[in-house]
Order: structure tokens, then sequence, then C-alpha cells
């Protein structure tokens, strides 16, 4: 194993470590999450355990554990170990590692394991420099990476490694890493006698964004900053918290009221086309640590459901804006989300298509599966062109203005209309066009028959 490796090792649980370093889990078993690679009988457990580790790329936000796993693998295997940062390392440093490599595994037959921490950060020169090396077995290659590695990781080197999704922590695995923090005499704050409020607990926990090693550091620094008391406990209170992270907790509970009061505030601001209130809103989510993609969802919904046919393009906007916070991340992330909920506020409303898609939704359940009309049928075989599949039919491209007008609703619902342009923005033009194809026969809405 590498020298370099081992003497992190050492730093990080050295005294004057951060918190998160000197709690980073030694084996398998001490590690928290990721349950799904790394729950008993999972694949990637058992070629870490047996050593026969393919090559690999572990993508997850930051502080899911990552670099702690390269670590765990450090420790078990019998490979030499080798950590760049793609931050401060360059293809000389690439070439001196594939080179020792090459020559350690002709002398002595050791394999190599390549780790470069935030792959993404190497250009594809770089990349390049790794693939041969992976290809002819001189290493095996572990990448981590916050960002997609379909954009971020060059197709071959890609196509030659299992990528591996790790998953945010949940409040409660980021609850239980604190609790054992707080206990931990050895590497911990066991020593210090530290009781954290619940109140400051609950915002350690819910502004961490499931990032423990930020949970962490912050616990620490809370806790150097509170002062015992004559019973010698530490008592970390909400303001020591606050001041440690730097924002102040806001009442925003993510599975409580003011959750679905905050979103519904937020959807309403931008269908009353109140871009400051959207804006507004949109900051007091964030802020509070709620899920962007959860933000973002909300938005698409929205683009359909309230902008709809008055303004097609904002669905794209808002998918576009989710597309960029999945992409970029936070805080960055944030700009083109204000972007999507200042587009959606600013553009003309109509709910005609929601409206049209609840209304054939009532129909369909009313009346169950009428029959399809003939002439729409497709006569398949000479049997069903006997019968009359597609008897009628007429090919629109073949007619002027490429529309001819058929019956295509089942016979109960004939003259059924269940789209009707709100005459906002686009919807003007898409009016205009409807009534020039159909005239009074898309007039309105009426009564399907009995019976």
């Amino acid at each position: 194993m590498a020298d370099l490796f081992d003497h992190a090792l050492q730093q990080r649980q050295g005294k004057d470590a951060p918190l998160a370093a000197r709690l980073r889990p030694r084996t398998l078993d001490e590690y928290v999450g990721q349950e799904h690679l790394l729950g008993p009988g999972r694949v990637l457990r058992k070629v870490i355990e047996s050593d026969q580790l393919p090559s690999l790329i572990l993508w997850g936000p930051p502080g899911s554990g990552k670099t702690t796993l390269a670590h765990i693998i450090a420790a078990q295997t019998k490979c030499y170990f080798e950590s760049l940062s793609a931050v401060t390392a360059g293809v000389a440093d690439l070439r001196r590692v594939m080179e020792s490599s090459r020559e350690r595994l002709a002398l002595s037959g050791q394999r190599t394991i390549l780790f470069v921490d935030e792959i993404h950060r190497f250009s594809k020169s770089q990349q390049d420099v790794i693939l041969p090396h992976v290809e002819d077995g001189t290493i095996t290659f572990i990448g981590a990476t916050t960002e997609n590695p379909s954009f971020e990781v060059i197709a071959p080197l890609l196509s030659r490694s299992r990528v591996y999704t790790l998953q945010q922590f949940t409040d409660e695995q980021v609850r239980s890493i604190v609790d054992h923090a707080l206990s931990d005499e050895e590497r911990g704050l066991g020593t210090l006698n530290v009781v954290v409020e619940p109140e400051a607990m609950e915002m350690l926990v819910g502004i961490s964004k499931g990032d423990a090693r930020t949970t962490l550091n912050s616990l620490e620094l809370a806790a150097h900053a509170t002062t015992p008391g004559t019973d010698g406990v530490r008592t970390v209170s909400l303001a020591t918290v606050e001041d440690a992270l730097q924002q102040r907790a806001l009442m925003y509970d993510k599975d409580g009221d003011q959750h679905y009061d905050v979103i519904s505030a937020f959807i309403k601001s931008i269908r009353g086309s109140d871009p400051d209130a959207a804006v507004y809103w949109l900051v007091r989510m964030l802020e509070a640590g709620e899920d962007p993609m959860f933000i973002a969802r909300r938005i698409i919904i929205s683009a359909a459901e309230d902008i709809g046919m008055a303004k097609p393009g904002a669905l794209a906007v808002a998918v576009a804006a989710q597309q960029a916070v999945h992409f970029v991340g936070l805080p960055e992330g944030a700009i083109p989300l204000a972007e999507a909920v200042v587009y959606l506020a600013t553009a003309p409303k109509s709910n005609s298509a929601y409206a049209a898609l609840n209304k054939a939704r009532e129909d369909v359940r009313k009346y169950g599966n009428a029959p399809v009309p003939m002439h729409l049928r497709n006569p398949v075989t000479g049997l069903m062109k006997k019968q009359g599949y597609g008897e009628g039919y007429k090919y629109s491209h073949d007619h002027p203005e490429h529309f001819a007008a058929m019956e295509n609703l089942p016979e109960r619902l004939q003259r059924q209309q269940y789209y009707v342009p709100s005459g906002q923005g686009y919807e003007q033009e898409v009016a205009q066009r409807i009534q020039h194809w159909w005239g009074d026969k898309k007039g309105g809405a009426k009564e399907p028959p009995k019976g």
C-alpha cells in the first residue's frame, strides 16, 4: 500500500484533524449508508472484501462518502494504492504513476489501484493518459466525482468502468453520525461532554442537505464555541449553531405544514403572474434546505398546468432549468431556477390543456372503452379490410392545407370538445386555426347521448 495514503490516514486521524476526518470509517462495518451498494451480499461489498475490484467510478453528492470508501479500499487491498487529486495533479503525475505501476507489476506481480478524486476536473487529454493502462490491466482505476460521469468522463474510460451511484445521506443517517460523534471518546467529541439542544440538532441535520462532512465540522465548531456549564456540560444552542453555520434557521419543516404552505404560495405566485413573490418563495425554500429537484419538478408541472398552450416554450424552459440544476448543483443551480420562475410568472397563462386532460379523463372513466371508428382502424389483414377497417380514412397530407375533416372520436362522443383555447398568448393563433379548420364543429362541448 502506498506510503502517501498511510500518511494521509495518520494525518487525518490526528488530534488536529477536522472532526469529519477523524471520524472517517475505517472498515465497511463502520460505514454508514449506501446499503444498496455495500449492504451484506451486495456485489460491490463482495469484490472489495475479496480484493478483486474492477475499475469503477463513484458518483455522488458532496459528503456522501466517496473518498471514505476509497480509504477503506486502501486499508483492505493487497494492491499498491496510489491517490491523486485532479485539482492538483497533472499529466506528469499520471505518467509517473503509470510507469511505477508497470515496473511494480513486472518485478513483483503486485497490482496497482489508482484513485483519482474529482475525476471530472481532468481534461480529456489527461483522462486519455489513464485509458491504455486500464485497458492492458496495468492499473485498476477508481474515480470519484460529484458530476454526471456521462458528461465528465470520456466514453472509452467510462465503458471500461462500473459506475456506482452514491446517495445523499438521509436525515436519520446524518443524525446517527452526529450521535456517534458526540459519544466517541477516541476520535469524536465524547470527552467534551457535549449536549445538542433539539432545535440545534434539527438545524444541523436539516441544513446539511445530506452532507455529513459539513454537519460534523459545523458541530465541532459549535461545540468548541460553547462554554461548559457548572456541571461541565457544553449545551449547544440553536443560536450557537446558527452562528457556526452563518445561517439563520428558517421555520420550514420539510415534512410538515410549512413545506406545503410555502410550495403552495410559490405555485400560486407563479399562477398569479407575480415574479417578485415567486422568487421570494423560491429563495425561502432554497435557504431552508429544500431539495432543488423537488422545486424543479413543481416548476415543470406549473409550466404545463398554468402556462400551457398560452406559451408552450415555458415547458422547455422549465425542463432546461431542471437539467441545469441537476448538472450544476447548488448554489449556482439556483440561477437557472430563478430564471425559469421569472419566465413562468411573467408568461401569459392558460390551463386549457390541463382542463382538456381532466375532461377527457372523465369521459374515459364514464364511458369506458368506446369502439374506435372503423375508418381509424388499421387494416393489417385482408379480412380486416373486408370488414371495413380503414374505409373512408382521409390522409391529411393529400388534401389542401394538409387538413381533411373527419370524425375521430368514438360515435357516442362525437362533437364533444375537450380542448377550448383560452385566447391568451399563442392560443389566439391556435383558436383561429381551429376555427378555420373545423368551424362550428368545434364550437362547444355537448353532453354525449345516453345509452
